[in-house]
């Protein structure tokens, strides 16, 4: 402070030195010009013990402060969402580690690091013609996809999800999913109530390499065969996913470990067309492979047995084929799968004995730019319940679907894609009691739109030809029915 009013009284003195007189000689005037030379030399002195004065006293006050801030840039995980996709983005978990006001790493506790998102799906369903009802022993239009496609059936909720997910270190990451769409029967003489709580996904992810190409998941998530049952339904074009994949595993999760490797040129493929807003399976792995109990979602394990099962998938950029291609990408896989399954049985509790549920499944999705194909396809034996008998027995099995799509980036309703499918499946179901079998054909006809982009509305026209999944009814029934769905994402 004395340093500066010492500057301030000599630039006052400067300024009121007095302006030479034309009768001045020129010894006075050089007298007066060296004055100033020497004041000029003391201010510029006095500045500079002024300015080594405040560095001193900032390093004191601070003495492990860096030149500059610095930023630990070892890679963070990232959670992928199971059953939530493109149309629900996953919240990016906070870094672990923070760079804080001092310029020093600051590490986050992980409770600051969890997600919370989700989506909610409202249908409604109706049958315009066909065998909404019919006598008794009959099979009635009924698909084990959707509880909601009934004859006394108005507005039902399809699913009600929310994630709660993050990353508990670098290297571990945590996904919890409850569904609250889920209904319990028998609460009074059958009588079926909804808007149950049930598990749905509970895991964490080791990634044992810094790059994060390789992760191990443990607890209950999605098992990997059929791209289809991969992807997630808030994704999914479709209203459901297609018997025939879909009966290889029901409800799609069970509890078991797996392992999925990610190759970095196949990572930039898909997170070059998640970027263009395609509708990807999620990033589950280029290769899976995992060990479950077998017995299916939320069901105790009950012939101490594991199913094993593999999936591979290869994204090919087609740029290479020409101009008319540029920008597609060609995806192919395929997957094995081996169990041994107890279904349940109508007398109560599941079969003593352990049927062999092996199958192995083909994939292959052009991408819509702006047109594109999908299809699967899945051969095998399970078991299914035999009329002549009485009894469950081993039968093969088959079905799939073919799908063409297309998308249109704008629209008077904002950007949508439509899409027809045939499905065809024959064989059992394995999820439901006595594994009754299933007789499915059936073309849907649907568009989905995005008004906003927390909101997708599809309208779809259904023409069906189904076995009902009970075994005690017989033949099949047709019907024609119009199907929509609001999902609103958050």
């Amino acid at each position: 402070m004395r340093h500066r009013l010492r500057i301030a009284a000599m630039m006052l003195g400067t300024a009121a030195l007095p302006i030479p007189a034309q009768g001045q000689t020129v010894q006075e005037l050089q007298q007066q010009i060296d004055e100033l030379k020497a004041q000029l030399r003391e201010l510029i002195a006095l500045q500079k013990a002024s300015s080594a004065s405040a560095r001193a006293t900032e390093t004191a006050a601070n003495p492990a402060a860096p030149d500059a801030l610095t930023v630990d840039r070892s890679p963070t995980p990232s959670v992928q969402s199971a059953d939530v996709g493109a149309a629900a983005p996953a919240a990016t978990p906070s870094p672990s580690v923070a760079v804080a006001a001092t310029g020093r790493a600051k590490k986050r506790p992980w409770f600051t690091q969890i997600g919370l998102r989700g989506y909610t799906q409202l249908r409604l369903n109706e049958i315009i013609s066909g065998d909404a009802t019919a006598p008794a022993g009959q099979s009635r239009l009924r698909s084990p996809g959707d509880s909601g496609i009934t004859d006394q059936g108005n507005f039902t909720f399809r699913r009600i999800r929310l994630v709660f997910s993050g990353n508990v270190t670098d290297d571990v990451a945590f996904y919890f999913q409850p569904d609250f769409a889920s209904a319990v029967s028998n609460q009074s003489g059958g009588e079926r109530r909804e808007g149950f709580a049930q598990l749905r996904d509970a895991y964490v992810d080791w990634f044992p390499d810094r790059d994060r190409r390789f992760r191990l998941r443990f607890g209950q998530s999605k098992v990997p065969f059929g791209w289809e049952n991969m992807q997630s339904s808030s994704s999914r074009l479709t209203l459901d996913r297609s018997d025939g994949i879909n009966s290889a595993i029901p409800s799609e999760r069970d509890v078991g470990i797996v392992g999925y490797y990610t190759p970095q040129a196949v990572q930039q493929v898909w997170d070059r067309l998640a970027d263009d807003g395609q509708k990807l399976f999620g990033n589950y792995g280029a290769f899976g492979l995992g060990v479950f109990n077998g017995q299916g979602v939320n069901r105790p394990e009950r012939n101490n047995g594991l199913m094993t099962v593999a999936m591979g998938t290869w994204p090919f950029e087609l740029d290479g084929l020409g101009s008319a291609f540029r920008g597609q990408v060609l995806e192919l896989g395929g997957a094995v799968m081996r169990n041994r399954v107890r279904p349940e049985v109508r007398t109560g509790g599941v079969s003593i004995e352990s049927f062999p549920d092996d199958r192995v499944g083909i994939h292959a999705i052009l991408y819509p730019q702006p047109f594109g194909v999908q299809a699967e396809w899945n051969w095998g034996r399970g078991p299914e319940y035999d009329p002549l008998t009485g009894a469950i027995e081993t039968r093969g099995l088959s079905g799939g679907y073919v799908q063409g799509m297309a998308r249109v980036r704008s629209g008077p309703l904002g950007p949508f894609m439509p899409y027809v499918r045939w499905q065809r499946y024959r064989g059992g179901w394995k999820a439901i009691t006595n594994a009754p079998r299933l007789a499915t054909d059936e073309w849907e006809i649907g568009v989905e739109f995005q008004p906003i982009e927390p909101l997708e509305l599809t309208i779809a026209y259904a023409d069906m030809t189904r076995r009902e999944a009970d075994e005690r009814l017989i033949g099949r029934a047709e019907g024609h029915l119009i199907r929509t769905q609001l999902q609103w994402n958050y």
